[in-house]
């Protein structure tokens, strides 16, 4: 098998900002630019943000990169602001999805964009990477086009879009680029400007991990493995040049459940110790998709966080507000990828199921630098985190078992018995961060995995004492068993025994603290019922939940395939499978939603129908047991709902 060649940061100057315009090349001394960098978000010089990782990495390596931010892509004359570069373009729409960052789940118009300047909406097109791909072709068509982010990524293969309501092909194929790269695509995008530097056409290099591109044929000397044998014969052929052969854009577009068992192919070739390249037939062309990407090591990940980032917006934004930076400027990222493998969730099929970790040394570094210098910066790191908050140095702690394993989550249905849980490693670090000189305190904001974290009563308690600042958010998602198993989520008696443990903490350390519940209403596998048990469990443990979330088909997730097909993929996939039921049309979506926030007069008389249908018009009234009132609603204005929850030692 191949292996890794070293990610390395050369010595080279760097901009203050890369330069927007050509002036600011001027300033610089440059006729040209190397690579031209075009993103559908304002250009926010910060590792949160994936146009400066890259382009600071590629000019670590001696590359002169521009950006083009969020240009008017009604014509070509924006494309060509930093003239023609002399390799390539790099194209992404930007840290999300542009249909998921247009679009909420019941396909409304957002009215505003985190990541554009006074949050203001619209400043992208749908399908950015698209457009953006055919407007850089009209702008210089001799230059090669590399598409990447994690529209790009998770639109690699044939896919579900919830927005047409059909199966589209790659993006590669609709944008006519040269090459795609997914993931967190450093070394791929590295190999790829030098190997074009030296004068390679980039729709030729067929041999860089975390790459598609099209090719004619299956070359010879490739062995290939029909998908629909994945299951039952998933080593029958052995060898370096082995090729999976997913079923058809033409087929999976005409045939559901073959495009259940290619989304079940794509997930079990994901871990980048085992997996073999995937090839799909789009017409008459082959769509080729290497394998994932090698992860980085901590030296490698350290050196991408050590970049001469501005730390800021371009100044061009002068004073504007964008709302992504304004969440993120006091956040550190300790932690890429995800092995918990939740079936609506992307970030495994886009970051990888291997944990990557920066060094101790090399986060506190970046807490100085916050304090050194992000302006309005008052001694508060609002999170350590990542995909996962607690999952920074855990992983497989049998190699030989890493090197074959195919599962799809490292902790459902059971936390796999070679994987590593000991959050000591992690209560240091948290230690370390409180520690640093000018900082008052550490928050962590992004979700804690429960069921790992009750494997650790010391972590919880640091969590507790040190780390939550009156409330937690956490998402068990649901409650019942059907619809967590669909999610590839613990029981809801995991999420309880954290509960107890975070009381018992916050009792211990004399505090008032909260747990916030997240929930997903109309997911895969849930049913009415499903829905109203949750809202009686709401009810009972005295939660009025605010904002609430409907599920999203986004492009090659578990669950989008669920929702398309009818089929579950977590499984082998069979014609005669037991179909998985979906809340599909607008009103039973509205009534899962419903059920969320059963406390809004809105939602009554919506759940009074539903409730009267179910069998369940016991639950209509006035009583404490009951989960609406009777007739109409009450006079004035409807009060405004917010998270109540238990205080620590409430009885259940």
């Amino acid at each position: 098998m191949d292996q890794p060649l070293p990610l390395t940061f050369p010595a080279h100057a760097a901009a203050p900002f890369l330069p927007m315009s050509r002036a600011e090349m001027d300033v610089l001394g440059w006729d040209q630019c190397d690579i031209v960098l075009v993103t559908g978000d304002a250009y926010v010089d910060h590792p949160s943000f994936g146009m400066a990782i890259v382009g600071r990495l590629l000019e670590s390596q001696g590359f002169r990169v521009g950006i083009i931010a969020q240009p008017d892509w009604s014509g070509p004359q924006a494309f060509t602001a930093l003239g023609r570069p002399r390799l390539f373009f790099g194209v992404t729409a930007g840290n999300m999805d542009s249909m998921v960052n247009r679009y909420t789940s019941d396909r409304r118009i957002r009215s505003d964009d985190s990541y554009t300047p006074g949050g203001e909406g619209g400043k992208r097109p749908d399908r950015a990477v698209i457009v953006y791909a055919q407007r850089c072709r009209e702008a210089f068509k001799d230059v090669p086009v590399i598409l990447g982010g994690i529209e790009a990524s998770l639109r690699r293969i044939a896919h579900f879009d919830i927005w047409s309501e059909k199966l589209r092909r790659s993006v590669l194929m609709d944008a006519k680029a040269d090459l795609l790269v997914f993931g967190n695509a450093e070394r791929a995008i590295v190999e790829i400007a030098r190997r074009a530097a030296g004068g390679e056409a980039p729709k030729l290099m067929h041999d860089i991990r975390g790459t598609a591109f099209v090719r004619d044929g299956v070359p010879e000397g490739w062995s290939v493995i029909d998908a629909s044998d994945i299951d039952t014969a998933p080593a029958a052929i052995k060898g370096d040049k082995v090729v999976v052969r997913l079923p058809a854009f033409e087929q999976v577009q005409a045939d559901p459940v073959l495009y259940a068992q290619a989304s079940r192919v794509l997930h079990q070739e994901s871990n980048p110790l085992n997996a073999r390249p995937l090839v799909q037939r789009h017409g008459d062309k082959e769509l080729w998709v290497t394998a994932p990407p090698w992860p980085l090591s901590t030296p490698e990940l350290d050196g991408v966080y050590d970049l001469a980032y501005g730390r800021g917006p371009h100044p061009s934004y002068g004073d504007a507000r964008i709302p992504a930076w304004e969440m993120i400027r006091f956040s550190i990222n300790i932690v890429r990828g995800c092995f918990g493998g939740c079936s609506f969730c992307s970030i495994t099929e886009h970051e990888g199921r291997i944990i990557q970790s920066r060094s101790q040394d090399s986060v506190v570094r970046e807490i100085e630098a916050i304090r050194d210098h992000t302006k309005g910066f008052t001694g508060t790191i609002s999170d350590l985190g990542g995909p996962t908050a607690n999952m920074w140095r855990l992983g497989c702690r049998e190699p030989e078992v890493q090197r074959v394993c195919r599962r799809l989550s490292c902790v459902f249905p059971d936390i796999c018995k070679t994987l590593g849980t000991d959050h000591q490693p992690l209560i240091g670090l948290y230690r370390a961060a409180r520690a640093v000189k000018g900082v008052k305190r550490v928050n962590i904001g992004s979700g804690v995995r429960y069921d790992l974290a009750v494997k650790s009563p010391a972590y919880v308690e640091e969590l507790v004492r040190h780390h939550v600042g009156g409330y937690l958010k956490i998402a068990p998602e649901h409650t019942e068993d059907g619809p967590l198993a669909k999610m590839m989520k613990p029981g809801i008696g995991s999420y309880e025994r954290f509960r107890d443990m975070f009381e018992a903490a916050a009792r211990k350390a004399g505090k008032q603290l909260y747990l916030i519940p997240y929930f997903i209403a109309a997911h895969p596998g849930t049913s009415d019922e499903d829905m109203l048990n949750l809202a009686l469990w709401l009810k009972n443990n005295g939660f009025k939940l605010d904002q609430v979330q409907t599920f999203l088909p986004t492009p090659m997730s578990l669950a989008t395939a669920m929702y398309h097909s009818g089929r579950d993929p977590i499984r082998p996939v069979r014609r005669d499978s037991n179909e998985v039921f979906t809340a599909k049309g607008m009103r039973q979506r509205r009534l899962h939603k419903a059920f969320l926030r059963f406390h809004d007069p809105e939602n009554w008389p919506i759940l009074r129908e539903a409730l009267a249908k179910m069998g369940r018009a016991d639950l209509i009234g006035p009583g404490k047991h009951q989960l609406v009132p009777r007739g109409g609603r009450p006079a004035g204005p409807a009060p405004r709902p917010a998270f109540r929850g238990r205080k620590p030692g409430n009885a259940r």
